[in-house]
C-alpha cells in the first residue's frame, strides 16, 4: 500500500488480508522508535492528501478501518474512529 487507493483488501486469512499485513510490516519498520503520534499524523497526511485529490474513497477508509481496529484498544480504536469521520467530512 504506497498509498490509500492503492489497498484493496485483497483476501482475507482470519479476518486480515495479505496486503495489510505487508503494509503493517513495512510501517512498523519505517516509524521503529518512534512514537505513535508520528505513526498517526503520517498516515493522517497521506489520507488527507487523497480525499484532496480525489483519490480516496470513503470506502476505502471503511476498509481500512475494518482492517486495523480489531488490533487495537479501546482508546485507540475512538481516536481512529474520529479521524476517520473527519477524514470522510472532506
Amino acid at each position: 500500500m504506497k498509498d490509500f487507493a492503492s489497498y484493496t483488501g485483497g483476501d482475507k486469512k482470519d479476518g486480515v488480508t495479505a496486503d495489510f499485513e505487508e503494509q503493517a510490516r513495512i510501517l512498523s519498520k519505517q516509524y521503529e522508535g518512534r512514537s505513535e503520534g508520528d505513526m498517526l499524523k503520517a498516515i493522517y497526511a497521506q489520507a488527507l492528501e487523497g480525499k484532496r485529490n480525489g483519490t480516496l474513497t470513503n470506502e476505502q477508509i471503511d476498509a481500512f478501518y475494518k482492517q486495523i481496529s480489531p488490533m487495537l484498544d479501546g482508546v485507540k480504536r475512538k481516536k481512529l474512529q474520529k479521524i476517520v469521520a473527519e477524514l470522510k467530512k472532506i
